[in-house]
């Protein structure tokens, strides 16, 4: 079986197609495509509240081009997943409904919540009972999700994202509202506290740290590869750490979400599983198929 998964954010468009292999105890998505587009959308909505015209267009082309690659893969099912700029566009849910009557396609704008479940799904199996601060850094909005004892406790979305506040469009009082939150919430009777970091930027940092995924880098190491990043130009980070031009402007206010919110929440070190919003949707259409094949 063959799925496929679009999360449309803030900075970038990610496609995915993977093929499902089930054993008998155990579950692998075989990655046959992943695409990502650097159309940022956050630029627009978080400027001006809309998605412009030029954006549009270029939205339509790779919305058409994603379909096709659907139907060349002969796909069995697909989801497409919308996040903080299109929801809060005051033209998403019509340009939404455009793409629907254009190609069929049905492009799901989902809330914060929603987007912290799906990443839940992603996730739950890199945790254990400890207690864990999960930082989800998006273009338009940082996930928090409080887990302990194996189990979500508190979930919460702020309006701070890489996007967001490199275009000084974040308020100084989200990010007090954020602060008041985690130390409100993350209790030191839950004990030790490890960050869990999900999103495109922090995986650079381990990559560039040469931190394999799913291990664990300290708060001060994470501040060190974010200080040597910033010694480089934005085209120094281009050409000599390779990082994608959509990628080199952003890294430093994602890193530096990251580690606001690991210092107000006392945690000293990070864990970065190889998973986001793209596989906690693949697990869901995984899920719906089976339920399906149940009830036939």
């Amino acid at each position: 079986m063959k799925l496929a998964a679009i999360d449309i954010g803030s900075n970038a468009i990610r496609f995915q197609v993977s093929t499902v292999l089930e054993g008998s105890d155990t579950i692998l998505f075989k990655k046959l495509e992943y695409i990502r587009f650097p159309l940022r959308l956050g630029h627009d909505v978080f400027t001006s509240g809309k998605i412009s015209q030029a954006s549009q267009e270029k939205f339509r082309k790779l919305m058409k081009a994603y379909k096709l690659l659907i139907e060349l893969y002969e796909v069995h099912d697909y989801m497409f997943c919308a996040t903080s700029a299109m929801r809060e566009a005051e033209n998403g849910q019509q340009l939404a409904d455009e793409i629907f009557d254009q190609f069929g396609l049905k492009i799901e704008i989902i809330d914060g919540d929603r987007e912290a479940e799906l990443i839940n799904k992603a996730i739950h199996s890199y945790l254990s009972d400890k207690t864990y601060l999960h930082i989800d850094v998006g273009g338009g909005s940082t996930e928090l999700n409080l887990y302990t004892g194996g189990k979500k406790i508190k979930t919460r979305s702020f309006k701070i994202g890489s996007v967001r506040v490199l275009e000084g469009n974040d308020s100084p009082l989200v990010w007090e509202e954020m602060e008041r939150w985690i130390r409100a919430e993350v209790k030191k009777a839950y004990g030790k506290v490890i960050a869990v970091g999900t999103g495109g930027n922090i995986s650079k940092i381990f990559e560039l740290a040469r931190t394999q995924a799913g291990k664990t880098m300290s708060l001060n190491r994470v501040r060190a590869q974010r200080d040597m990043i910033a010694s480089y130009s934005l085209d120094e980070r281009v050409y000599k750490l390779q990082m994608n031009p959509d990628r080199a402007d952003v890294i430093i206010p994602a890193t530096d979400i990251y580690t606001r919110v690991m210092e107000w929440a006392h945690a000293s070190s990070i864990l970065v599983p190889d998973a986001g919003l793209k596989d906690g949707m693949m697990l869901l259409l995984l899920e719906r198929h089976r339920k399906l094949n149940r009830e036939a």
